[in-house]
């Protein structure tokens, strides 16, 4: 069968074999030394601390794989078209700058992509300085949107459309669209102000007191923000939601505060100056205690069945369960402080006065004698 066909095969027929061969060998060859070439440089970047250098190498790998193959195809169709005069192939500029148009935007997006992802690394930010994860977000969205907006507009360029035409008629439409997507503005201009303004990040705590808002933040998209309330359900607030409420973040507090009041007894009033004067002077010298901040332990109020003095002050930490276990520390001391002075923390109590009188007019009452 092989002989039959070759003894029917008339190369004059097909005098571009030759160049397509050639070309089809110089695409293999190509081919073999990129891969080659990005292969060692791989290895040789992995043992720098540049970050661009490995991000540039991943993100062109793929792309200029598959630009050797479309540059090459494209060369192979022209020597066919040349040939055989065929009208398809009257297209072939128009595709092969389309092509070249779509590898080079793949390639932009993923590079964008790869210095965001290192960025964000724990590997960088462990031993570089800390990176705020919500601007390297925005910034990495912005530019990804802008490529790809580029890129169609040179890919309709490329097809014979007239870009101006096309802006024109976005311009009109976008009036239209506007007012239909009024909402959809607003929350993308509200993740706008996220951004820009910045009152939380990725990770922070936050809570609004105007809304049932609270927990950890995970995502800041341009429509939607995801928080992650302390239940571990997601709670997905649009972004134009915080244009309109106040938005408390937690995570940015320089100390939490311990406020407390106290009460000790009415018989323990002569001990309550010893036993001010010793809190204070135990708080001052706590290690966990900020003694930048405010420090106040005070005699407060005359209460119904107590003396109330209060504990005013900061702790050097603002990790909630840290938090937690001084200020636990702190109660657990004062409560030995009375007691080593022999006072009692009150709890209430009712006293009952019974004029003598009475008390035996009631006995003779019930027949009982004193």
């Amino acid at each position: 069968m092989l002989k039959q066909w070759w003894e029917r095969f008339q190369p004059e027929q097909y005098p571009w074999m030759g160049d397509v061969f050639i070309v089809v060998l110089v695409i293999l060859t190509a081919n073999l030394i990129v891969s080659r070439l990005t292969a060692r440089l791989a290895l040789k970047f992995a043992n720098t601390r540049n970050l661009w250098d490995d991000a540039l190498l991943e993100a062109a790998r793929k792309p200029a794989l598959l630009m050797i193959w479309a540059v090459g195809a494209s060369h192979v169709l022209e020597i066919i078209g040349r040939s055989t005069k065929a009208e398809i192939f009257s297209a072939l500029d128009s595709l092969r700058a389309v092509a070249v148009v779509l590898i080079l935007g793949w390639f932009l997006v993923a590079l964008v992509r790869q210095v965001e992802l290192r960025l964000l690394s724990d590997d960088y930010t462990a031993k570089d300085e800390p990176i705020d994860r919500t601007t390297v977000m925005a910034l990495g969205k912005l530019v990804r949107t802008a490529v790809i907006i580029v890129s169609g507009l040179m890919v309709l360029q490329n097809l014979g459309y007239s870009i101006s035409g096309v802006l024109a008629f976005g311009g009109i439409g976008g009036i239209a669209v506007g007012f239909a997507a009024k909402d959809l503005l607003a929350n993308f201009f509200g993740g706008l102000m996220v951004y820009l303004d910045r009152p939380f990040s990725v990770g922070d705590w936050i809570r609004s007191p105007d809304k049932n808002i609270e927990g950890t933040v995970e995502n800041i998209g341009w429509r939607q923000t995801r928080i992650r309330t302390f239940d571990q359900r997601p709670l997905y607030v649009p972004n134009a939601t915080f244009t309109q409420i106040s938005v408390e973040n937690p995570s940015r507090m320089l100390n939490r505060r311990i406020y407390e009041t106290i009460g000790v007894r009415y018989q323990d009033a002569a001990r309550l100056p010893e036993i001010i004067d010793r809190v204070k002077n135990m708080l001052e010298n706590h290690a966990d205690i900020d003694l930048a901040k405010t420090l106040i332990v005070n005699f407060n109020k005359y209460n119904a069945s107590s003396l109330d003095f209060f504990v005013y002050t900061f702790t050097k930490t603002t990790n909630w369960v840290e938090y937690h276990k001084i200020k636990q520390d702190v109660l657990l001391k004062v409560l030995g402080i009375i007691h080593e002075l022999g006072g009692d923390v009150a709890f209430p109590t009712t006293t009952v006065k019974l004029d003598p009188i009475t008390i035996e007019n009631a006995q003779e009452h019930s027949g009982v004698k004193a």
